[in-house]
């Protein structure tokens, strides 16, 4: 039994990582995937471009709960560049509650796009990606002993993706992993992360995400996850993503960096995107709504001008017709 579980965790590594050679550009890219991996081709692929004005809130989904992530033990973790991404080991103590099975935690990695570029996050909520993306895998240990024992059954996985934004400041929690990026700039090297409250990764707001069905984002693309997609987003510096865009290298020895390693949102069909928060009415991108506050701020201008001028001018004519009283007034009083 031991033999066979070690046997199957192979497979799952080789086919993840090593069973065929792909890319996300070039003649291996991802528009090649379906050629070696078949179900990269299916009709449930991750990762998505999510309209928020077309998911379907459910009441019933209970707010996420990730137990250990503030207490990760006193072990180190094991940073690995796999010639993909960057990937952090998780140690079996993380797991989620509020969903419909207990999720342990496996690893998380990272997607991000290149230097000058706005784009490197995976999922897109009304056709924004942002700056990058972190994906915390987990695998269901009520009915399945290791994640490759889960990787290719229905739900057998679930992801957390939260996507990443530029903001002003440094984000303390990312630096325990981008502070390492130099010590393992080429594929398959590898080197050890001190342990740190992994928690802080997420955004402070839990309640509010999209759950749907969907795959794996790198091949062999098993439609097995199910994907909880957060609303609010995290944040880290310019100086932060830049590290990330020009530290790491995709082979060996090369000098080909490792960017844009992230998949083309893929087409729904048929499945529905749940919500756990009511929608507005309305949805509006960031440009959208600077361009509504910019609008709403011009016709206030225009309104304020236009209450002035009928003021002025209605002063003008009670001054006007006081002036006028004031004559008549001293006519009459000379006869």
């Amino acid at each position: 039994m031991m033999f066979l579980t070690l046997l199957l965790e192979v497979i799952w590594i080789m086919a993840a990582f090593g069973g065929h050679h792909w890319t996300y550009e070039g003649p291996h890219g991802q528009h090649h995937w379906p050629d070696s991996y078949p179900e990269c081709g299916s009709n449930a692929q991750s990762p998505i471009n999510i309209q928020t004005d077309s998911v379907t809130f459910d009441p019933e989904l209970l707010p996420l709960q990730p137990h250990g992530y503030d207490q990760p033990g006193t072990e180190p973790l094991e940073l690995r560049n796999n010639g993909h991404t960057v990937q952090l080991s998780l140690p079996p103590t993380l797991h989620l509650e509020g969903l419909p099975r207990k999720y342990v935690a496996a690893q998380l990695h990272l997607h991000w796009g290149q230097k000058g570029s706005p784009k490197g996050s995976e999922h897109q909520i009304n056709s924004e990606a942002t700056a990058a993306e972190l994906h915390i895998v987990h695998y269901d240990s009520d009915t399945y002993n290791s994640l490759s024992d889960a990787a290719q059954m229905p739900q057998g996985l679930a992801v957390l993706g939260i996507l990443i934004e530029v903001g002003e400041t440094k984000n303390p929690a990312y630096e325990h992993i981008l502070s390492h990026l130099h010590e393992i700039r080429y594929k398959d090297q590898n080197t050890l992360v001190p342990p740190f409250n992994v928690r802080e990764l997420l955004p402070t707001m839990l309640a509010h995400f999209f759950r749907y069905n969907g795959s794996l984002t790198t091949p062999p693309c098993y439609q097995s996850v199910l994907w909880t997609v957060f609303r609010r987003r995290a944040q880290i510096s310019m100086e932060q993503l830049e590290k990330l865009q020009e530290t790491l290298f995709s082979a060996e020895e090369t000098s080909q960096l490792l960017v844009q390693n992230y998949r083309a949102p893929q087409p729904l069909n048929q499945r529905t995107v749940f919500a756990s928060f009511i929608q507005a009415e309305s949805s509006y991108t960031t440009g959208e709504m600077l361009s509504l506050g910019v609008g709403i701020l011009v016709g206030c201008l225009c309104l304020l001008l236009a209450v002035y001028l009928i003021a002025r001018k209605i002063r003008k004519k009670v001054l006007g017709n006081q002036k006028s009283v004031a004559f008549t007034s001293a006519r009459v009083t000379e006869a």
